[in-house]
């Protein structure tokens, strides 16, 4: 069942987050020696890994991994990883050795396949099975749009997008079956603009609303008030 947290605004929302996150990197690094965390772009997640980088004093056996980028430069304005650069990895003194950007400026096709390379090649697994991430954090769009595209295989790990329906249209995501496939994803929405988005996502799953398709058990969906989904009448 999908773990919903309602606070007041989103400063809120970006302090319960780290608090979360910072619990979750500390207990896989205590299970398995090391921690994989992946970033996604937006305003209420940048907010998240600037308390981040305080409130988590050792980054040791931490790897920075990525959900999705635009095909875009690092240092470009709209790169996620120029965000988390700013944000958390140069704050925070994160290794660049451990840290994993998704290279937007090749293009689509050759992005995602150099980064599916990688996953497999520094995440530990079995043959034929898919990387597993301990946390992914995530926003959501309003139309219930998560980092993931949904034309791919349960064995697809990283994806070439050509129509994202925001600008710009090319990018790099992982998968829905890597999404599925970690151990937590904590998503993070706040303001009215994605109310509905939100209580479409909680509702029955449906491929219309990719952000539904989320393993349940292992999400935590943390919002404001504004866009938390209308008590039920009666």
């Amino acid at each position: 069942m999908t773990r919903l947290t309602t606070l007041a605004d989103a400063e809120a929302v970006s302090e319960r987050a780290t608090l979360q996150i910072v619990r979750e990197l500390q207990r896989a690094r205590g299970a398995r020696g090391v921690a994989h965390l992946a970033l996604s772009g937006g305003t209420t997640p940048g907010r998240t890994y600037e308390l981040l980088a305080r409130e988590m004093s050792d980054w040791d056996g931490v790897c920075v991994w990525f959900a999705d980028e635009r095909c875009v430069g690092p240092d470009d304005e709209q790169s996620n990883f120029r965000l988390a650069q700013q944000t958390l990895l140069a704050p925070a003194g994160i290794s660049p050795e451990r840290t994993y950007r998704m290279e937007g400026e090749l293009g689509p096709e050759q992005g995602a396949e150099r980064y599916a390379g990688a996953l497999l090649e520094h995440i530990s697994t079995r043959d034929g099975e898919l990387p597993v991430l301990d946390v992914i954090v995530l926003g959501i769009g309003p139309d219930g749009h998560i980092a993931c595209t949904l034309d791919a295989g349960e064995q697809a790990v990283c994806l070439a997008v050509h129509d994202s329906p925001k600008p710009p249209p090319e990018r790099i995501t992982l998968s829905l079956a890597v999404l599925r496939a970690a151990r937590g994803c904590v998503l993070l929405a706040t303001s009215a603009a994605k109310s509905d988005a939100v209580s479409a996502m909680l509702g029955e799953p449906s491929k219309h609303v990719p952000a539904s398709l989320l393993r349940r058990s292992r999400l935590s969906v943390i919002v404001d008030d504004a866009a938390a989904p209308p008590a039920p009448r009666g």
